[in-house]
Parts: C-alpha cells; sequence; structure tokens
C-alpha cells in the first residue's frame, strides 16, 4: 500500500468548526496587510474565530546573499530590512562587526548614532501611527503626522544624500559629518514636532469612535507575548518595562535621561499610546545629545577597516593599495561569532555574525523582530471583528523587508 500524502491544508483549516461558519483569505492586499502577508480566517458572520498568519513570499534571500559580498558591501543591504528606520540597522549591523574586530568608535561618532537612532525612533512611530490612523478613516491627523515625518525625510537627505535607504553607517564610523546647520534646522523640527503632535493628541486621544476601535481590541496578555517572543511595543504595551537600551545599554544611552513608557491592558490603544509616548522621550534624548555632542574625528583611525582619505588615496602609494584592498577584499574580521542586539522601533533587531578570518562573512542570520512576530500575531486577531484584522495588524507595524529569509 502506496504511503499516504499529507495534506498541505494546517489541520486547523481542513474543516469547519461549525456549519455555519465561511473560510476566506483576508490579503495579500497592500496597504491593508502590510505587504505579502495573507491571514487565513475563520469567520461567524463578523466575528474572526481563528487565524493562520502567513508572511507571503518576499524572498529576496538576504542572508545568503551577504555570503558573497565584503562586509563593507553588506551596509545597504541591511539598510532595506526595516526600511522606516534604516539607520538603526546600519548602526546594529557596523556594531557588530566593530566588536569582532575590537574597534572602539570615536566619542562623536557614538553619540551620533545615537541621536540619529532616536530620529529614526521618531520617523518609524510616526509612519506606524500615521498608517493606523489612515486605516481608521483619520485622514487629517494622518496628514499631520506625515507632514512631520517628510521635514525628518529631508533633514536626513541632507546629512546622507538619500532620502530613505541611507547607507551612512561605515564599520569604525560614519559616511560624513553633520553639515553647517544641520543641528539648528534639528532644533527646528522638533519644535514643529511638538506642535504638530499637540494636533494629533487634541483629535484621537479622547475621540469616541477611536478608543471604541482601539480600546480592548486585539489584546495579548504578557504570558502569551513572552510565550511567542514579541518584545518593543507589543511586550511594552502589556506592561512589561523591557528596552535594551535600558537594560544592556550600549551607544550612549546609559549617560541619558529616559523612560520606558508601558501600557496596561496590552490592547491596540496601548500601542498607540506606547509609541506616542516614545516619541516624546526620544525628542528629549535628542536635546540631551546635541547638548552633549563633543567635537572631533568620526572614524576610527585604523587602516584594517576605514578608507584612507581620498587625497591621500590619490598622492600615496600605500593609502592607494590599502583602498584597493579594501574595495576587493574587504576588512578582514578575525574567525569566531557574535551576537549584538539594538532596540529597533518594532524591538530587538540582532545579528549573529559567523567570520572565518576573511573579508566576507561566513554566516548572516539576523534576528528581525517583524518575522518574529508574525508568528504569533494571530493571537491578538482571534476573537475580534473583521474589521479589527486591519487596525490591529497595523498596531504591529510588520515590515515586510525584515520577513525577508
Amino acid at each position: 500500500m502506496s504511503a499516504s500524502i499529507p495534506n498541505p491544508v494546517r489541520s486547523a483549516f481542513t474543516t469547519h468548526e461549525r456549519d455555519d461558519t465561511v473560510i476566506v483569505n483576508i490579503g495579500p492586499s497592500h496597504p491593508a496587510t502590510h505587504g505579502t502577508v495573507q491571514i487565513i480566517a475563520e469567520l461567524d458572520g463578523e466575528k474572526v474565530l481563528r487565524t493562520d498568519v502567513h508572511c507571503g513570499y518576499l524572498h529576496r534571500g538576504f542572508e545568503k546573499e551577504c555570503e558573497d559580498h565584503t562586509w563593507h558591501n553588506l551596509i545597504p543591504y541591511v539598510d532595506r530590512l526595516n526600511y522606516c528606520s534604516a539607520l538603526i540597522n546600519d548602526f546594529a549591523y557596523c556594531d557588530a562587526v566593530e566588536q569582532m574586530m575590537g574597534i572602539e568608535i570615536t566619542p562623536r561618532t557614538k553619540y551620533l548614532r545615537t541621536l540619529l537612532s532616536e530620529y529614526m525612533r521618531i520617523t518609524d512611530h510616526l509612519t506606524c501611527v500615521a498608517a493606523s490612523l489612515m486605516e481608521l478613516g483619520a485622514m487629517t491627523a494622518f496628514l499631520y503626522l506625515v507632514t512631520v515625518r517628510d521635514f525628518m525625510y529631508e533633514h536626513l537627505a541632507a546629512l546622507t544624500g538619500a532620502r530613505v535607504t541611507y547607507s551612512y553607517g561605515r564599520i569604525g564610523g560614519l559616511a560624513n559629518d553633520v553639515p553647517d546647520g544641520w543641528f539648528t534646522r534639528l532644533r527646528e523640527i522638533l519644535a514643529e514636532y511638538e506642535t504638530y503632535i499637540e494636533r494629533v493628541h487634541g483629535l484621537v486621544d479622547r475621540n469616541r469612535i477611536f478608543i471604541d476601535r482601539l480600546r480592548n481590541v486585539g489584546t495579548i496578555s504578557t504570558a502569551d507575548a513572552l510565550h511567542w517572543g514579541f518584545t518593543g511595543v507589543i511586550l511594552r504595551s502589556t506592561g512589561v518595562p523591557r528596552d535594551l537600551r535600558k537594560d544592556t545599554p550600549y551607544l550612549a544611552y546609559a549617560e541619558l535621561d529616559f523612560d520606558v513608557p508601558v501600557g496596561i491592558n496590552g490592547d491596540n490603544y496601548d500601542r498607540y499610546y506606547v509609541r506616542m509616548r516614545e516619541m516624546d522621550e526620544s525628542v528629549y534624548m535628542i536635546r540631551q545629545l546635541m547638548d552633549m555632542m563633543p567635537e572631533g574625528p568620526i572614524n576610527v583611525d585604523d587602516r584594517r577597516c576605514v578608507f584612507p582619505e581620498k587625497t591621500l588615496v590619490y598622492n600615496e602609494i600605500e593609502s592607494l593599495i590599502n583602498h584597493f584592498k579594501l574595495v576587493m577584499d574587504g576588512p578582514s574580521v578575525p574567525a569566531g561569532e557574535i551576537y549584538v542586539a539594538h532596540e529597533a522601533p518594532n524591538g530587538e533587531l540582532g545579528f549573529f555574525l559567523v567570520s572565518t578570518g576573511g573579508g566576507t562573512p561566513h554566516k548572516v542570520h539576523v534576528r528581525s523582530p517583524s518575522f518574529v512576530h508574525m508568528g504569533g500575531v494571530h493571537r491578538m486577531l482571534n476573537g475580534h471583528q473583521l474589521a479589527d484584522v486591519v487596525t490591529t495588524f497595523g498596531s504591529v507595524n510588520m515590515i515586510g523587508g525584515e520577513c525577508d529569509r
């Protein structure tokens, strides 16, 4: 007798729970499911009985592709993980390589990376909250938030030369220092942020429709959040003050005064509240960092990883050879392995790197929060209304680039 072929459909969805239910596909439909995500849902009228969430086929082969490029050339790739906060990806990756090479970045770079990480946290949260409000029909609040975000995008373009994917981090430092007047414009933008964010609070915080759509919807318990490996805003919305910036400080976070906002119920409203409060804390940190910013170089004096100045490349044979070797062979990272995690806007963003001592990595693995969250997001969707699927999914802030495997 031939062996039976297993049913490719998950057992939970081979049959209906009751005769009067229907199984439907929700997505992939952008922006409702934020990319390639498919949600298989069993409905009893408008009530979602159970869901099975698939992150789809956005497969660029990021991790495998990293094995064929030098350590330097991976920076544009990591930009495209969470493209709403690309600089945090840059800095976490560079931090991991620098620790493997025993490099300590300069004080100015340390403060600049911290400042830009918090700037990115604001732009990421602005994107998430704005999109969530738009999905609820709150277009005015959406336009206020993306107006501020556009100010920030233009400001970052003046620093990095790019609008979204910056490729600004460097192993051992940064691509370039801030231009004249950049900090002055930053102070102006932070003041504009406070004006617009106050308008959004006035529009939605006590809006009856907004509260009814978010309060006690998409609820997840602390136990479930920990069980499914949730980090970041989702975990903090349940009341757990878990934040790598406080728990395992890196860059200049140990020197800053800031709070870790938490929620109470772990519902959609708490996730909105935590993001709004985190943006205020980021503004507070940025202002501290501007006052603390030291002068000095932005790159270490280490020819193993830092490109020599162009004037030296053009006029000095040793610098020309150094430049050529770094481009062709890449930095020689000592053999070993490391895991380094930073607090990204969506949670713990970790890089696991393995080196065999050459100029290209042997293995790169990313612990991306969006991919982890997709494993347990069904617990937040089950038992609520069909209309709540999009708003709850929006509060998770899944970024398709991070789900790339």
